[in-house]
């Protein structure tokens, strides 16, 4: 895999470099409310622009129906990354169009656009390989040279993530060299105690990578809506909690290999409940209350880990040498119910450990929370990326950086 040095090295000025980055940040209207993304390309964006390329950033923003729709278009991120270079930057309205081309020609050495969400293209996404190869070759004649730095979108078969690439000389950014490296950090030769930190809503999420963390980790600690299907599959009554019923065979599977193997599965001795989910919006109290794992009452729903699992959680990660996270511990937008979470960033901000924030909801949470992300040994900015190389897969947008 060819890096952006080395791509610097060969000479870019003049050219016109495609910059696959992922800008898929969360809005509120065209607010921006977490620009980390943003802020994690704009290295490799002003590397080559100091070298004198021509730079044409690209990305997809949210669900679009494959056509245009305000709601989800990339101005307001294209405003974000030129207030953090300190440069304007030109935006064109659409992906391929007649926009696109008269932004991207109107380009001079070390300037920088933005194209529109690339989903709002139906190419895109496409899984008819004619149609997203088509797509790609207009991106191609927008450009002489291909940079993939969106780590968030590498495990999708996408046309400018899989396909463009095979049509341009290509190289892997800062991001993506960087994210690689770390995430070999948590696969191949890993420093011992390793400690891994589920949550999230879904054990369906995370059935891969506990699979394949079972060979690999010292202690698998469980948090987050996934907690009640693993608490049930034990015998506990979980009230009204989030239950995925039709996985609790592969819950006790991996509960009887954990055991065989000695890998510690750690899961919550209280939680915190309440009869009714939040208001996330008005953030109004909420009625709640803190109970033992093993006896949740009928018509409530656990919504946080409580004291005493904090405690414990903080205990297991205390002494470990690499710790991988991803997804909180209860509804942490909700201060009533953030103390889980809470208590995970700040064990690992306490731990003298390398620890791996793994994107997603978990990025976004440390974020919220007021935690500095430099106390972290690294905060991924893709949470599905991670977690599908954690679990052994071929990323396409990896492969197709390959030389």
């Amino acid at each position: 895999m060819k890096t952006i040095d080395e791509l610097l090295a060969e000479g870019v000025t003049g050219k016109r470099v495609f910059v696959r980055a992922d800008l898929n940040v969360p809005l509120s209207g065209t607010t921006i409310t977490d620009d980390g993304r943003i802020r994690a390309v704009q290295p490799t964006v002003e590397k080559l622009a100091a070298a004198g390329a021509r730079v044409i950033v690209a990305s997809h923003l949210g669900r679009p129906k494959g056509a245009p729709d305000p709601t989800f278009s990339l101005a307001p991120a294209a405003a974000r990354l030129g207030e953090l270079i300190g440069a304007d930057v030109a935006f064109a309205t659409d992906t391929v169009g007649e926009s696109a081309r008269a932004t991207v020609a109107a380009l001079t050495d070390g300037k920088v656009a933005v194209i529109e969400n690339l989903r709002f293209n139906p190419g895109e996404t496409s899984k008819d390989d004619a149609e997203r190869g088509a797509f790609a070759d207009q991106l191609a004649e927008l450009a002489d040279v291909y940079v993939g730095d969106g780590f968030g979108a590498v495990h999708r078969k996408h046309a400018s993530v899989f396909d463009l690439p095979a049509r341009l000389p290509h190289a892997a950014g800062d991001l993506i060299a960087t994210e690689v490296g770390v995430l070999k950090k948590l696969t191949e030769d890993v420093a011992r105690p390793y400690a891994v930190v589920l949550g999230g809503s879904k054990v369906s999420d995370k059935l891969g990578v506990i699979d394949h963390l079972l060979e690999r980790a010292d202690r698998i600690l469980i948090g987050g809506g996934m907690a009640y299907t693993f608490l049930k599959a034990q015998g506990h009554e979980v009230g009204s909690s989030l239950l995925q019923e039709d996985q609790i065979p592969a819950v006790l599977e991996y509960l009887k290999r954990a055991e065989e193997k000695g890998v510690e599965f750690v899961l919550p001795v209280d939680v915190v409940v309440s009869e009714q989910f939040p208001d996330l919006k008005t953030k109004a109290p909420s009625r709640h209350t803190t109970v033992p794992a093993d006896a949740i009452p009928a018509g409530v729903m656990g919504l946080d880990n409580g004291p005493e699992t904090n405690k414990l959680y903080a205990s297991k990660l205390a002494d470990a040498v690499t710790v991988f996270w991803n997804g909180p511990m209860g509804v942490f937008e909700h201060p009533d119910y953030a103390e889980g979470t809470r208590a995970v960033a700040q064990a690992l901000v306490d731990s003298e450990g390398f620890s791996v924030v793994g994107g997603g909801d978990s990025a976004a949470a440390v974020r919220i929370l007021g935690f500095d992300e430099n106390a972290f040994g690294h905060i991924s900015t893709g949470g599905g990326a991670s977690l599908e190389y954690l679990e052994g897969k071929t990323l396409p947008g990896l492969a197709a950086l390959e030389d």
